[in-house]
This record gives C-alpha cells, structure tokens and sequence, in this order.
C-alpha cells in the first residue's frame, strides 16, 4: 500500500504483525537498577501513540483522557481507538494474562516482566533473546568485540577489592539481566564520595545482582542515540540519529535532532542491528555510541527496544523545522494552569504534543500532570529563548 503525503514513512504496525500488542510499561515488580515512580510508569505507556499507527497499545487510562484529544486536534491528530486500557497493577496484570490467554496474541514489551507476572512464551520478540541482547555484560557479543571502552566484568563480592585498581573516573554498571533505563543503573565515579554513593546502591543491590561492570569514564566530544529498525520486509533500515543530554552522572534529560551524523557511526550501529537481527530480534532498537576528540566510537549502551527519541525521529518530515528537542515536563502542582500554558505554545506551533497523562484523572490536582513532547524550531537558540518563556509561563 502506497502512504499518502499526511502518513509516517514507518510506523510500528509496519514492524509487527496484526497478533502483536504493544506495551512500553515497566513492570509493576521493580528491581534495585530500575525503581520509577508509578505515575512516571503510566506516563510511558501513551507515548508511541502517534507512531503506532494501527498497532494495538496498551495505555494507561489517565494517558488517554479529553486533554490529550485537544492537543493532538491541534496538530491535526486522533487519538488511536486501538487501545487496551487499565487502571492500577490489577487491572494491568489482568488485562496483560486477558491479551495472552484469551486473545492468543504476543506482547511486544520495552521491559521484562517476570514469569508469575506473565508467561516467558507470550513475548513477540523471544525472551531469552531480548534479555540477552539487554544485558550490559554482553555487549562486546553484539558490537564483535569492537567500539568498547576499557572495561571489567567482576563478582559482587570482588567488586570492593577489584575497584582500588581503577583510577577516577570510571563508570560502574550492574552486569546481569535485569533491566535498567534513563540512567537509572549507571553509576558515573569522579571521586571518593561517588564511589560512596555507588557502594551503598550495589549494597541495596547485592541480593538480586551478581557481577558489575566496571568501565572507563570516555570523555566524549558528541553522546548519539543512532537507531535503526528491522522486519523481513524492511530489512535493517536506518531510522535517523539523536543527541543524547545528559548531565554528568549520565542522567538523561531528552534528545535533540542532529544534522550531518558521522558515517562511523552510523556503520557501527549497523554492525551491531545486524548481530541482534542474526539472534531473532526484529523491531526498533536505539543504541547509545560517543564519539571522542579522536573520532573513535565507543558503545556504552545498547537498547534493543524504543528509545525516547524514537517518536521524534519517525516523525521528522511533519515537524517540518530545522532544530528539534525531545522532552518531558512535570506540573507543579496546579494541573489547569500546566495544561492551558502547554495549549498556548502548542497552538504557537513549537510545541508538537507526543503524550499528556492527566493528573486529574486522579481527583482535582491530587497527582501532577506530566507532558511529553517534541520543540520545533529554526534554531536551538529560537527554541531555548521560547522554553524559557514556556519555563516562566509555568511559574505564574
């Protein structure tokens, strides 16, 4: 079928098949490298609503209220009706055994769920294969021992005596299965009281984490996300780069668009698409590659899944602007003034809607409203004149 002019040049219901539900929530059971907050959680889930295209989604009710039909109308969206809809861990765990059981379809998930949660056998894409692709300690396997910064694997229990032989800085990273993202399982050293901060979270960790990875600190001159997505009738095609921010413990804080993306780079995150391809994965996959003062890539981080900037990427032509910057943003507290201040720049056409979980939906202002969304712009510094009027509308 050919896309007209207003379609996506790719969206996920062109990578998975009609028997393929969509989920992109962390699992209510956390573990010691990922802990997000419930509603940080629900806010994930409404976020690939407009790349999705007919691809079913599972959303969480407050991500899908009449706040988010008036900012998509504004850019000439709909909210998808293909939607599965829940409430609480409950009705989330009910309604994931209701899709696998009943309904006899496979989930596409961002993120393990354990075997009492659901079945290792209703994953789209094999679990033990994206688990496998997702673990830290294995990602010399998936770049052919190429672009890895100097690094160790050691036992937890080693770890206090394997560490005094590192120099600042130096990054620490838990080097099993279990899932980490946005920074959250990274440990960035620059001294003593890092290395503090870090031994007191392995120590919280130690029952459920068996080997670390210790792994030097690349002073990088440029941090991308290059993304790539696969299915038989595609092939390994390439979706685009992002610029990573992050501050300096690695947190990330959102994407910025990037023009004229290194051609190492590009062949790196290729290379390692296709190694993931070979093994059984297909669909979206992000992979965090920095380049330093001597154009070498180092891979620090390999996401076999959607990436925050994903949406941003696939949706390059109708943003139509030279600069873009993915972000997200959190209420203060008064729901009403964070939603009519966001409808005023989206209707300025800077502002393009990605997702908006309604606070709400809770009961008035009992939880603060979160929204995500893409800046558009002639030029970075347009844009960070608007976010900060954006920044100080929110404040009055």
């Amino acid at each position: 079928m050919t896309k007209n002019e207003n379609e996506l040049k790719l969206t996920l219901s062109d990578l998975y098949n009609d028997n393929v539900v969509y989920n992109s929530r962390p699992s209510y059971v956390s573990n010691p490298w990922l802990k997000p907050e419930e509603h940080q959680s629900n806010f994930l889930t409404g976020r690939e609503m407009l790349i999705a295209d007919s691809m079913p989604m599972i959303v969480h009710e407050a991500s899908i209220t009449d706040k988010l039909v008036q900012l998509f109308a504004l850019v000439g969206k709909k909210v998808p009706t293909h939607t599965y809809q829940f409430k609480n861990r409950e009705t989330y765990e009910a309604l994931l055994n209701r899709i696998v059981h009943e309904e006899g379809k496979a989930i596409y998930f961002q993120y393990i769920h354990s075997d009492d949660v659901v079945p290792d056998d209703c994953y789209a894409v094999q679990k033990e294969t994206f688990v496998a692709l997702n673990n830290k300690a294995r990602i010399p396997e998936w770049t052919n021992h190429k672009f890895l910064p100097e690094r160790e694997i050691v036992s937890i229990n080693d770890f206090k005596a394997r560490i005094k032989e590192w120099a600042f800085p130096f990054v620490i990273k838990p080097g099993d299965d279990l899932p980490t993202a946005g920074g959250y399982g990274v440990m960035i050293c620059y001294d003593e009281a890092d290395l503090a901060k870090a031994t007191q979270r392995i120590l919280e960790a130690s029952d459920a984490t068996d080997n670390l990875i210790i792994e030097q600190k690349i002073e990088a001159v440029k941090n991308y996300c290059v993304q790539f997505a696969y299915s038989e009738d595609i092939g390994v095609t390439y979706l685009g780069t992002a610029h990573q921010i992050t501050d300096k413990y690695g947190f990330y804080a959102g994407n910025e668009n990037v023009h004229n993306v290194p051609q190492q780079i590009i062949d790196a995150g290729r290379e390692i698409m296709e190694n993931g391809v070979k093994i059984g994965f297909f669909g979206v996959a992000g992979f965090d590659l920095l380049l330093d003062k001597n154009d070498d890539v180092f891979a620090i981080d390999l996401n076999f899944r959607q990436n925050g900037s994903t949406s941003m990427l696939l949706l390059q032509e109708e943003l139509n602007s030279t600069y873009q910057k993915f972000y997200s943003y959190f209420s203060n507290g008064d729901n009403e003034h964070f939603f009519n201040t966001i409808l005023k720049y989206v209707k300025q056409g800077v502002l393009y809607p990605l997702s908006y979980y309604d606070g709400d939906w809770f009961g008035k202002n009992k939880v603060n409203s979160r929204f995500g969304c893409i800046w558009r712009g002639e030029s970075k510094e347009s844009i960070e004149k608007i976010e900060q009027s954006f920044l100080a509308d929110l404040e009055k």
